[in-house]
């Protein structure tokens, strides 16, 4: 899979276009456009046909423009690309008061994480290492670290329990996804595939040579009714990690 890289436009340009520092109107006797539109554009054709379809002729052709047309509004592609991602970062949810403390708290954001990839999955291919620097993604990380704030940890501690969680849910997301696509791509579901191979796979399973393999694996695939469930990794995995921030809390405050 491709890494996209977010910040390759020019950095005035793009923090201008994030910030809405300056638009300009439609001009008279044209279709209208705005950068909301091309932006909201562009994300339904990511959404519909991945990021290797996202082109400024792509979005041009969506709202039956002329390509020139959009440069106008957004400097290139690049730039288009930051402020793409900035709005879908604005979409999780950030309710105020959250039952069950700080690991509540986190529970929701782990959960509002895991949607957004699923509705967005494109964004399993953008690099985290340098974060766009817009209002939605600076308030998205302000809310999250207010999570963890005043329950005893430093502040760079804080920093890594949140990345510590959005690694988490970014990594079982991309399982979630990748178990959706492979279904579509392959015209099977897996209780189809298993039952296809499971009769050539029960002649060479050696219970002898791999016994924990086997009892294990069995068990799995009927309890999860799958090789692989991604909402049961995604559910014992999250409590699993808010254990393990748990254990770091109660040493910080004893």
């Amino acid at each position: 899979m491709t890494v996209e890289h977010p910040g390759k436009g020019d950095p005035a340009r793009s923090l201008a276009l994030l910030w809405r520092t300056s638009e300009r109107a439609s001009r008279k006797g044209k279709p209208e456009l705005s950068v909301e539109r091309i932006v909201r554009a562009a994300i339904e054709v990511a959404d519909a046909e991945g990021l290797q379809a996202l082109s400024m002729r792509r979005v041009a052709e969506r709202l039956g423009v002329g390509t020139m047309s959009l440069y106008t509004y957004v400097p290139g592609k690049p730039e288009l690309f930051d402020v793409m991602l900035d709005t879908v970062y604005g979409e999780t949810a950030r309710p105020d008061d959250v039952p069950g403390g700080w690991r509540g708290r986190l529970e929701q954001i782990a959960r509002e994480n895991f949607a957004l990839y699923l509705r967005h999955p494109w964004l399993l291919q953008v690099a985290a290492s340098r974060p766009v620097l817009g209002p939605n993604v600076t308030a998205k990380y302000d809310y999250e670290l207010r999570a963890v704030d005043g329950i005893g940890l430093s502040d760079v501690e804080m920093d890594a329990v949140i990345t510590l969680i959005t690694g988490f849910v970014h990594g079982t997301a991309r399982g979630a996804v990748e178990a959706a696509q492979v279904e579509s791509q392959t015209g099977l579901t897996d209780e189809q595939w298993w039952a296809a191979h499971a009769p050539f796979f029960a002649r060479i399973a050696d219970t002898e040579r791999w016994p924990v393999a086997t009892r294990v694996g069995q068990a799995a695939g009927e309890a999860q009714n799958a090789a692989y469930n991604p909402e049961h990794a995604f559910e014992f995995g999250l409590q699993r990690v808010l254990d393990g921030i748990q254990a770091l809390v109660e040493r910080r405050t004893t």
